[in-house]
């Protein structure tokens, strides 16, 4: 069983930028100077459109908010290209000298709600801007994955690259309103850009649930674990879960070892979701969303 120390909630948009009034969707942690945490998220404006910007806190108390970004670090794409109505986070890696960033490009179409596929920037000035490295999305619709294939873990192994990605390929009616349906794969490339291996499904929806996604992977002794976050059919149960592995492909659900909980009151009362971990002055601190999946902002938790 995994223990955690809630800290507290850290950060919602107060309504102040025109491109930010609220949320801050799947927040993803990096360390990118001395005692400061960077957490890269998705704003979204009044049509609901998110663009990434960024909230820095103070590494030895992560409530403490030194500055957030006034102009997005990666704004939504060209009209027309896959990325046009909105972009979130996926991961951020260190590479040489530069920070590549992962990202999930949304567009409306006609007959279904969204497609969702994966793109990448890259950053040569310390994570203030990013450039996409092509229009295009990296990882692109496939058989069996032709609405979703959504990149949220990026990890060199061996020389190699290795992602872990949601997959969708229809939309489950709840309520008279469609949410998709997807699980979660891993592949490998040898560059981190070009995919052309085929994917593995390693972690799969459970019993009521229709949906399994957001994987956040870490090593993990000599293996890994990864944190996601998985709905049922009810609408109303949309929480984390945990997995162990010893190579990454093949992997136990052990939900029940999660430890992470509800809080009685506030902004992580109704939902809690997308956990991300971050090592920082040698603590282990985990950020993730609350209440209606990121419009309250986000909290961070230290894991014990």
């Amino acid at each position: 069983m995994l223990h955690w120390n809630k800290i507290g909630h850290v950060f919602a948009q107060n309504g102040s930028l025109q491109w930010a009034t609220d949320s801050a969707l799947t927040p993803t942690p990096i360390v990118v100077r001395d005692e400061e945490i960077r957490v890269y998220a998705g704003f979204r404006d009044s049509e609901g459109i998110s663009r990434i910007g960024y909230v820095d806190v103070a590494a030895d108390d992560p409530r403490n908010v030194l500055r957030v970004s006034q102009t997005p670090v990666l704004d939504r794409g060209r009209d027309g290209c896959f990325d046009d109505n909105g972009v979130i986070m996926g991961d951020v890696v260190k590479t040489g000298d530069r920070l590549r960033m992962y990202y999930v490009g949304f567009q409306q179409v006609k007959r279904a709600k969204f497609l969702a596929f994966s793109g990448v920037a890259e950053s040569i000035d310390g994570g203030e801007t990013f450039q996409r490295l092509s229009e295009a999305p990296v990882m692109d619709r496939v058989g069996g994955g032709t609405t979703i294939r959504a990149i949220h873990t990026a990890m060199q192994i061996d020389g190699a690259w290795r992602v872990w990605y949601a997959v969708g390929d229809r939309w489950e009616m709840i309520g008279g309103v469609p949410f998709p349906q997807y699980n979660i794969w891993t592949t490998t490339s040898p560059d981190g850009i070009q995919f052309t291996e085929p994917g593995t499904l390693c972690v799969d929806n459970e019993g009521a649930e229709y949906r399994i996604g957001r994987p956040s992977v870490y090593r993990h002794g000599d293996g890994y674990m990864m944190f996601y976050t998985k709905g049922t059919k009810s609408g109303s149960d949309y929480f984390p879960g945990v997995a162990f592995s010893a190579d990454g492909v093949r992997w136990e659900r052990c939900d029940h070892e999660l430890g992470l909980e509800l809080s009685p009151g506030g902004f992580d009362s109704m939902h809690l979701c997308y956990p991300r971990l971050v090592e920082a002055n040698g603590r282990t601190l985990c950020f993730y969303n609350g209440n209606n999946m990121g419009k309250e902002g986000f909290g961070v938790a230290e894991l014990l």
